[in-house]
């Protein structure tokens, strides 16, 4: 597969600007007062910068890492004024998320020696899941893409019910089965309909339920079992779908999802309504799987492929 750096229109920029203001106001808010009366970076300023971060969201662990490489500033720099606090910032931040984020892919693009291509998308209930799937599948279909989509969280009525509204919104197919029905069942019928309609991407929808690691772990090894009898290599991406809204509660659900099955990628929601998104960075750096996709807004086209560089300059520019 190729990768590219995703290259935004002025139209994407925006949107991006404005589902982060949040989060900018209030990092931009901290910031202010941690350096109020300052002009140099010293320990006190350090100190009080690691606070703004953790109460940002982006995480302990990131955060020392991050007030350790402008630490490595301060004694290599001798003088590092608070004005310059912003740039040194934003720079260090792109460097880690670059470290992390190994593969940005071309929006929408797809390998062509996977066909279908297989995305197993899961996460607890009420994170945007199935808003997620159903907004991937229409920037798919704008790609040129076919889809089928594969209803497999059949322990919710509500939620074949969503999904159904959005395959008849975005006007692709839909395999479901009656409620209570075995998921890794619905999982082998969505593949095998795909493969016949010789579509381009399966998005398989997942139960969220995470009371009980063990069942969450057994379940969804079995549907990739079942999806491995017609595809060897299926589930080609399990995206992960997290709520950025939560904060720190997106990272103990990443810790118990990627502890219960291989997740390869991530998507983040609720951007636009919440202060909280350094939790963006936290996660990418910690479990070092890439972000591929972030939601900011309500709109079907405001699911965006995440570019790290557009991220950080619409939160430090």
């Amino acid at each position: 597969m190729s990768f590219f750096k995703n290259l935004f229109s002025k139209e994407k920029k925006e949107q991006l600007d404005q589902g982060l203001e949040k989060t900018k106001e209030s990092v931009f808010s901290k910031l202010g007062r941690a350096v109020a009366g300052k002009s140099k970076v010293d320990e006190e300023v350090l100190d009080k910068l690691e606070e703004v971060l953790i109460t940002s969201d982006v995480g302990v662990s990131t955060t020392l890492k991050i007030i350790e490489r402008i630490e490595a500033r301060v004694a290599k720099d001798k003088y590092l004024g608070t004005n310059e606090l912003n740039s040194i910032l934003k720079e260090e931040i792109a460097g880690l998320l670059a470290e992390r984020e190994g593969d940005e892919r071309e929006a929408f693009s797809l390998p062509v020696d996977k066909k279908p291509y297989v995305i197993m998308v899961v996460g607890v209930n009420g994170v945007g899941k199935t808003t997620t799937i159903g907004k991937l599948a229409h920037q798919f279909k704008e790609n040129g893409k076919s889809v089928v989509l594969g209803a497999a969280d059949t322990f919710r009525a509500a939620a074949v019910d969503q999904l159904t509204v959005w395959s008849e919104r975005v006007n692709v197919p839909i395999v479901k089965q009656a409620m209570g029905s075995d998921p890794a069942s619905v999982a082998y019928d969505t593949l095998q309909s795909a493969i016949a309609q010789e579509a381009d991407v399966v998005l398989i929808d997942t139960a969220g339920r995470l009371h009980n690691k063990v069942n969450l772990m057994n379940e969804l090894g079995k549907v990739k079992r079942v999806m491995q009898k017609l595809i060897p290599d299926a589930p080609h991406d399990v995206m992960l779908v997290l709520d950025a809204s939560t904060g720190q509660n997106a990272i103990e659900q990443a810790k118990a999802f990627t502890k219960a099955t291989e997740v390869t990628s991530l998507a983040l929601t609720k951007l636009d309504g919440t202060a909280k998104g350094g939790v963006v960075i936290g996660v990418s750096d910690e479990f070092n799987i890439p972000v591929r996709y972030i939601g900011v807004g309500e709109g079907i086209h405001d699911l965006q492929p995440f570019n790290r560089v557009a991220f950080v300059e619409s939160l430090f520019g």
